[in-house]
């Protein structure tokens, strides 16, 4: 990551709610994260080692919960700059028992060697909290830049603007209402979710964002409620100047699951993934 914002914004206070306050703001955040390690398990082969970069890890550690025990020959590489949010992933993994095969970097991907590809790569929750669009693509390429070729890449995370979207923004305020906040308090909580948070302001910017730092063929596979999130899975084809192929299937209906490369925004979850185009349908 190229920004400093998520992790002042993740002080010991927010850390300490956070398990509990990411699963009601994402409805089907379980699902979100054991789909996505599914998809990754898919697109690499089965049963054979394999180093994953999970990318903004603090927190929950939920990327590699669900999917260390999937693969269990998989390592890791995780990274964020939250020193709190660090702390709390650590305890995570450890309470699973994955503490041997999981190395946490208190950072940023550019701090990260360059020689040191990855075979895959994931990306929950973060691009939406990074300011403009040039920060995101910066850290598109710089992911882009530590992955094999034809590896794939999780993204998951909220677009469009939330002031755009006020019923999604009620509806999303009624989730929290429904988990026993008074009114004061969901005030409170959707203020703090919103400071910093700049989503990409729709489904085509992110796509354009993708083809421009070197991935190809998004392909949604999931999609929830959250204030507006989606989730897509894509490749990086190393072996070219880092060009996208621009394969694009359609945007799925809000029941829909199809693979892609995920991004939120305000009450939806597209929950995407890009795929090597062996993989696409």
């Amino acid at each position: 990551m190229s920004t400093q914002s998520g992790a002042t914004k993740f002080d010991p206070v927010r850390t300490s709610e956070y398990a509990e306050q990411s699963r009601i703001g994402l409805a089907g955040y379980e699902a979100c994260h054991e789909l996505a390690a599914c998809m990754l398990a898919a697109s690499i082969k089965i049963n054979s080692p394999a180093r994953i970069l999970v990318v903004g890890v603090g927190g929950t550690a939920q990327e590699i919960l669900a999917t260390a025990p999937l693969e269990p020959t998989w390592k890791f590489t995780a990274v964020d700059p939250s020193q709190p949010m660090l702390n709390l992933a650590r305890s995570s993994i450890a309470a699973a028992g994955f503490t041997d095969r999981v190395e946490l970097i208190r950072g940023y991907v550019d701090d990260l060697s360059a020689d040191a590809l990855f075979d895959g790569a994931t990306l929950i929750g973060v691009l939406h909290r990074l300011p403009g669009n040039a920060q995101k693509a910066a850290l598109l390429k710089a992911i882009a830049a530590r992955l094999k070729p034809n590896a794939s890449l999780i993204l998951a995370g909220n677009y469009r603007r939330y002031a755009e979207h006020p019923r999604l923004l009620a509806a999303w305020s009624q989730r929290w209402r429904m988990k026993g906040a008074c009114p004061e308090e969901v005030k409170l909580k959707l203020a703090k979710i919103l400071e910093g948070a700049d989503p990409p302001e729709s489904e085509e910017v992110v796509n354009s964002l993708l083809d421009d730092t070197g991935f190809s063929d998004p392909l949604r596979f999931f999609e929830a409620f959250s204030g507006v999130h989606e989730s897509l899975c894509g490749h990086s084809d190393s072996t070219q100047p880092r060009k996208a192929i621009s394969h694009r299937p359609a945007c799925a209906g809000l029941s829909g699951m199809r693979p892609i490369v995920g991004v939120q925004a305000v009450a939806v979850d597209f929950t995407r993934i890009i795929c090597p185009s062996s993989f696409v349908e």
